[in-house]
């Protein structure tokens, strides 16, 4: 079996404007050992600040409740035993100990000789077993000594293999390997230590991470790292969702990740970090199981031509047909088939038309646009969908040191209903005030999810806004965009599309 170490909470958080409080710390680590399934985290570094010993000391409790002490790991240093205090007072039990890989970087930072490292590196060894701990060893700048100083790297793994160290661990610090590289110098540690474990520390300079990590497993590394969404130092470590997806393909390794739970990890952290998921990220971007070539959803309606092992279910997710310029009439057909709407041959043919028209002005459209678009085609036909929900008018009113006021009326089947409420802005107050005339109706409405502007590249201020809104009722999720000039009308218009799709 593979072993997965995630490094989120210690390399990911080296990423650039990424910081997490303990409670978001301790909510990952959860997650990652009891949902995604990880087999090991590396929950910090020790004498980093106070904060940080304060998350990894209740990560700690929590995991001696539930049988994870001995998963969660804390990064240390050769420093006479300081950080094996640090580590064991929070109540840690597992010491990785950062020794120098390469001769460039013992000379370079700590100006000592092989053997004076080493014999520090024993002494810190001897100490943390001495305190009940187990001891890893990473090898800072591995790849770099093995490039440059190879008789320096075996100097020290010839001793460390004698010593009580559980798994000496293999980082391409500067992210400078190829695969071809990656899985020689791996092998090259495997045959001259079979007795050893090796893991493999990727780092993505070269967006070569995956294709190093694949490499190394297949010469012989137990272990890989990986942090979710790719977070870490410069352009971040090997994705976690990349791990999965090699393990479970290509290489066939047996492994406890859960593919289940990888969209709900994945998405957690991209709202605590900040750091948005690129829309065609492999197994997690928003479009990755989207088709949107017309010939594609043909393809895929008569005999599943397009789909791969990938299958969106295994992730909990579904596979979509995007509408644009490319759309085919399978690929409106899919989606209208979804949506429960049928159309005639020359209906169907207007509504391509109208969508590739609208896909040439690039015009980004979604599933919950069809609708709109029919009725626009077909000005007037029984069959598609009608507005049930009109706004009839409404006011916002903003003044410097007052909260927000909107004053709405609507109207729902022909009746007209009017409210008014305040907020933390003028789309808050004017969302309050909507749901508090659905609230009086005994009405659901749904949970706004997640919340986009786009502007064109170079906009000014007068600029098209457009405002892609994520709503969530009970469990469905789907998107609703509006388009304006000003921001708030444009989420309201989008808001508007999703009170009629839920009157559906």
């Amino acid at each position: 079996m593979i072993e997965v170490m995630d490094t989120t909470l210690r390399d990911g958080e080296q990423t650039a404007g990424v910081s997490f409080n303990p409670g978001e710390k301790l909510a990952i680590a959860r997650l990652l050992l009891e949902e995604l399934g990880v087999n090991r985290i590396e929950a910090g570094s020790a004498r980093v600040s106070s904060g940080e010993y304060e998350a990894f000391s209740r990560i700690c409790a929590w995991a001696s409740t539930c049988g994870h002490l001995r998963q969660v790991e804390a990064l240390g240093f050769v420093d006479g035993g300081v950080s094996i205090d640090w580590i064991s007072s929070a109540g840690g039990q597992v010491l990785n100990l950062l020794t120098k890989g390469s001769l460039r970087h013992l000379e370079g930072q700590l100006r000592k000789t092989p053997q004076e490292h080493l014999d520090d590196i024993l002494r810190d060894i001897g100490l943390a077993v001495s305190k009940g701990m187990e001891v890893n060893v990473y090898l800072e700048d591995w790849s770099g000594g093995m490039e440059a100083s190879p008789d320096y790297v075996f100097f020290l793994v010839d001793a460390l293999q004698a010593a009580p160290v559980r798994r000496v661990m293999l980082p391409d610090t500067l992210g400078i390997l190829d695969p071809s590289r990656a899985g020689a110098f791996c092998r090259q540690m495997r045959e001259r230590y079979p007795s050893l474990h090796f893991d493999f520390h990727a780092h993505n300079d070269y967006d070569l991470a995956a294709a190093n990590t694949f490499e190394a497993v297949r010469a012989g590394c137990r272990g890989i790292h990986t942090t979710v969404n790719g977070l870490g130092e410069r352009t971040g470590n090997l994705p976690v969702a990349s791990a999965l997806g090699i393990l479970n393909d290509h290489l066939r390794e047996e492994n406890t990740l859960d593919e289940k739970k990888l969209m709900h990890v994945c998405r957690y952290v991209e709202t605590i970090s900040g750091v948005r998921i690129p829309q065609n990220k492999p197994l997690v971007g928003e479009f990755v199981f989207t088709q949107t070539s017309g010939v594609h959803a043909d393809g895929d309606k008569k005999a599943g031509l397009y789909q791969n092992a990938l299958a969106p279910e295994r992730f909990g997710r579904h596979r979509h047909y995007a509408l644009g310029k490319t759309s085919g009439k399978a690929n409106i057909a899919r989606n209208l088939e979804d949506l429960g709407i049928r159309l005639t041959p020359d209906q169907m043919k207007a509504v391509t038309e109208r969508v590739v028209e609208l896909g040439d002005k690039k015009e980004s459209l979604t599933q919950e646009d069809l609708p709109f678009i029919v009725a626009d085609v077909l000005k007037g036909d029984s069959q598609p969908a009608e507005e049930r929900i009109r706004i009839i008018n409404y006011s916002l009113q903003l003044a410097r040191s007052m909260r927000p006021v909107a004053n709405l009326r609507i109207e729902i089947d022909g009746t007209q209903y009017e409210d008014v409420a305040t907020g933390d802005g003028q789309y808050d107050a004017f969302m309050k005030a909507l749901w508090k005339i659905y609230d009086r109706l005994g009405k659901k409405h749904p949970r706004l999810s997640d919340y986009i502007v786009k502007i064109p590249p170079g906009g000014k201020t007068d600029a098209l806004v457009e405002t892609s809104i994520s709503w969530d009722l009970d469990g469905w999720s789907f998107k609703t965009r509006g388009i304006d000039s000003d921001q708030t009308e444009a989420a309201i218009k989008a808001t508007l599309k999703m009170l009629n799709i839920i009157e559906k």
